[in-house]
């Protein structure tokens, strides 16, 4: 492309400012004068040859701009025609002619005047520039067809030339562009340049329109289409209801299910009354989908499937003498329970709680209860739920609104008589949502759980015909009107015995199975077992000897798949230790020796019994008692007592009557890390207070257990069975325990009976008479035990007492 500028002499013609457009050569443009400088512009062009230099300025805010305030670009134009108005201003209509630049402006009488070169060219035609303008072209008719504002008709026509300049010009006066875009296409002097840029700011254009309609395209057809399906579905409900076929609605399928649910009389009446609503409703509105999942739940629930029972006491005694070994009382009440449903025919539900430490069997035996009653099994985890919501559910009022676990539960079994296991109920806990033991009160109490109503389902549900089955740790936790709403059937721990049978019969077997194992590749020994429990063991369970054995069987199943299938491993109690290790535990807790001021005592806790030291030391000071080991209130009440009784022994002891103004006493409980509370630690402080005083040694192969009153009497204690059991695993032989536990005797393994020889007490001078090595010394005489007191009174600076 070439081009050769023709040469221009600089002209003189009168300049006006314009604010809010830029105007284009070969455009005709109309616009109101007012200022008074535009006037006389305006005027002196008139009185001329009709040519005037209009130019954009910057501010269109400003009345009266400067000539810096000005673009020096502009077009010269021909003035067609001016029309005075009424109100003093001009309206003119002004063709332009060519692009200028002002070179000089200056101010004369009031108005500028400028000096401009044209910038008027010889423009040489080339393909280029021709396929350039076909390009420009086709954009502007796309934008023309997106913009709505510009008619296309009439702007297409006006395009239709074969000048690049004019056809540039044209097209840039009809862009929708600010004044900063078209001033700086206006500065463009250059035809084939300006082509160019607007074929640039063509395609920008164009795709902020495309973008622009999606999105409206877009925001119409969401709006729109709620209300087409509303339309439409209520023109269906109209179709079907001329045509007579309105019987086969959703509607009517769903209060078929209703009446064919077996709901009572006030909840059919109510699922009703929701059906009616629902059909009222617009099917997309929020209310509807409430109603529908509501009416959905209803249904869900079962108001009269029932599991057929299995009633053979025969096949119930069976099934549970399979599945777990021992546990004679429980199952005794289980078989009592089926007999009273052979005589009677709608026996009120029964709420059975088992409690006992972990890995005895409680959760088991919920499953064995279903398994030989024919019933379905459903278990709930109530550990760690604190939301009372959580058993009855939240109110349909509420978004994301659910009934309650119970509910859901019976949901999930599917009848209305399953054995419903309520795990943990010992580790449930309040707060600001509400306390969901006081809500399980009406679940668990057989007079009230017959109109159960769930916040969500807001009716009566019949709960009486579900077997509950409660299982927990300890009592002491569960509220006291919880505990009276169900029957307390405590599992004890097991004995050594009773773990190699059940580990012989069950758990061997099962552990053999999980690991691809059979009894060609692993035989485990009984002596292998009694070292496990022995030695690898410290529970009243058996949780974690079937986890040892799984243990032993892993490492066997890791031979086998290196050695081939016919491997075989015996396992006996001499190479136990080759699979599990070095033993966990000792084989016996007892002292080495018998000691002053250490006493064996005889613990319960959570997990079952265990063996609790107490040590007493003896040192210089003014009568301070300090007591550690993390203590809770009532065992640090127990040792204050206990040091009340030796206090009011202390002539029995050999001690003066002040013994204790010259001494401070330390009482410690290993393991210091692990909190102890409970009363039956009296008699092991009072024990061990007394070794230490009187500084003779307590035996160490004897424990004890009790509680000691200020005077020295012994009283009862609970958990006997797992305190022996954990002295006989601890190797004591001996025991010392209340008289009044001696009626607890009767309940005690044989094994304990056999091997342990037990010491039953009233008061805490038989204890010591049992416990200590040697006999107490002979009392002080009272006239002895004053003159002795007057000099100790003065070591310790107590003289004011004896003036």
């Amino acid at each position: 492309m070439t081009s050769s500028r023709e040469k221009n002499e600089p002209r003189k013609l009168p300049m006006m400012p314009i604010r809010d457009m830029v105007i284009f050569p070969y455009m005709m443009t109309p616009f109101v004068v007012g200022r008074e400088s535009s006037v006389r512009a305006l005027e002196e062009a008139l009185n001329g040859d009709r040519k005037i230099f209009l130019a954009t300025q910057h501010d269109a805010s400003i009345d009266e701009p400067k000539a810096k305030e000005i673009y020096q670009v502009g077009s010269v134009c021909n003035i067609v025609q001016s029309v005075k108005m009424p109100d003093g201003n001009i309206k003119v209509l002004v063709e332009g002619v060519e692009r200028a630049k002002s070179m000089d402006v200056t101010d004369r009488d009031g108005f500028f005047v400028a000096t401009v070169r044209m910038g008027k060219s010889n423009f040489e035609m080339t393909p280029a520039v021709e396929q350039l303008m076909q390009r420009v072209t086709s954009l502007f008719e796309q934008y023309v067809k997106l913009q709505q504002s510009l008619n296309y008709e009439t702007i297409i026509a006006s395009v239709k030339m074969d000048e690049a300049s004019r056809l540039s010009d044209v097209i840039a006066a009809n862009l929708q562009l600010g004044i900063e875009e078209k001033q700086e296409l206006l500065s463009i002097f250059d035809p084939a340049a300006r082509l160019a840029r607007i074929a640039d700011v063509l395609d920008i254009e164009i795709e902020k329109l495309d973008l622009d309609r999606n999105i409206q395209s877009r925001v119409k057809r969401q709006m729109e289409r709620a209300q087409k399906e509303y339309y439409l579905n209520e023109k269906i409900k109209a179709i079907q209801k001329e045509l007579g076929r309105g019987e086969k609605s959703e509607y009517d399928e769903l209060r078929k299910k209703i009446e064919a649910a077996g709901m009572p009389k006030d909840v059919l009446d109510k699922a009703i009354q929701e059906l009616k609503k629902l059909e009222a409703m617009p099917p997309m509105s929020a209310e509807s989908t409430v109603s529908r999942n509501y009416i959905d739940w209803l249904l869900a629930v079962p108001w009269k499937k029932k599991s057929k029972e299995t009633r053979s006491i025969d096949y119930a005694e069976k099934v549970l003498n399979e599945d777990h070994y021992g546990l004679e009382k429980i199952k005794e009440r289980i078989l009592e329970f089926l007999a009273v449903r052979q005589l009677v025919k709608n026996p009120k539900g029964s709420i059975l709680c088992f409690v006992g430490p972990p890995g005895v069997g409680k959760t088991s035996l919920g499953m064995s209860i279903a398994k030989a009653t024919g019933r379905k099994f459903v278990r709930l985890s109530l550990g760690g739920v604190r939301d009372e919501a959580e058993i009855r559910g939240h109110r349909r009022t509420y978004i994301g609104a659910l009934p309650g676990q119970i509910i859901q539960h019976m949901k999930k079994a599917g009848t209305k008589n399953p054995v419903f296991l309520l795990d943990e109920v010992d580790k449930m806990a309040s707060d600001f949502r509400g306390d969901p033991a006081s809500a399980l009160l009406e679940v668990l109490d057989p007079e009230q759980n017959t109109t159960f109503q769930d916040h969500y389902l807001d009716v009566d549900y019949d709960l009486s015909q579900v077997l509950f089955v409660a299982t927990a740790n300890v009592l002491h936790t569960i509220p006291a009107p919880l505990q009276d709403r169900m029957e307390i059937l405590r599992l004890q721990g097991y004995t050594e015995q009773e773990k190699l049978e059940i580990a012989r019969q069950y758990l061997v077997k099962k552990q053999r199975d999980q690991t691809g194992l059979t009894e060609k590749n692993v035989v485990i020994k009984d002596d292998a077992i009694l070292e496990i429990i022995r030695n690898y063991t410290r529970e009243a369970g058996v949780r974690n000897l079937e986890r040892e054995l799984g243990n032993l069987c892993r490492k066997v199943a890791r031979k086998v798949v290196k050695n081939g299938a016919k491997h075989k491993e015996e396992i006996t109690g001499a190479n136990v230790a080759e699979f599990l290790g070095v033993p966990r535990y000792r084989e016996s807790e007892v002292h080495e020796k018998s000691e002053v001021g250490l006493v064996t005592g005889l613990a319960w806790t959570e997990v079952g019994g265990s063996i609790l030291t107490t040590e007493v030391q003896v040192l210089d000071g003014k009568g301070k008692l300090t007591i550690t080991g993390q203590l809770g209130d009532v065992m640090q009440e127990s040792a204050q007592a206990a040091l009340s009784y030796i206090r009011g022994k202390a002539q029995a002891l050999g001690l003066s009557r002040e013994f204790y103004r010259n001494v401070d006493i330390h009482l410690h409980v290993p393991e210091g890390a692990i909190p102890k509370d409970g009363p039956s630690a009296g008699i092991t402080m009072a024990t061990a207070l007394a070794s230490a005083l009187a500084k003779i040694p307590v035996r160490r192969d004897i424990a004890m257990t009790g509680e000691i009153t200020l005077r020295g009497k012994v009283l009862p204690i609970g958990g006997l069975k797992e305190k022996l059991l954990a002295a006989l695993r601890a190797g004591l032989f001996e025991a010392i325990l209340p008289r009044a536990n001696e009626k607890d005797l009767q309940e005690m393994p044989d094994n304990i009976k056999k091997h342990m020889k037990l010491h039953f007490v009233d008061q805490m001078d038989e204890v010591l008479a049992l416990a200590l090595e040697s006999p107490l010394p002979t009392p002080v005489p009272p006239e002895a035990e004053v003159l002795t007191a007057v000099p100790q009174a003065e070591m310790t600076g107590n003289l004011s007492s004896r003036q």
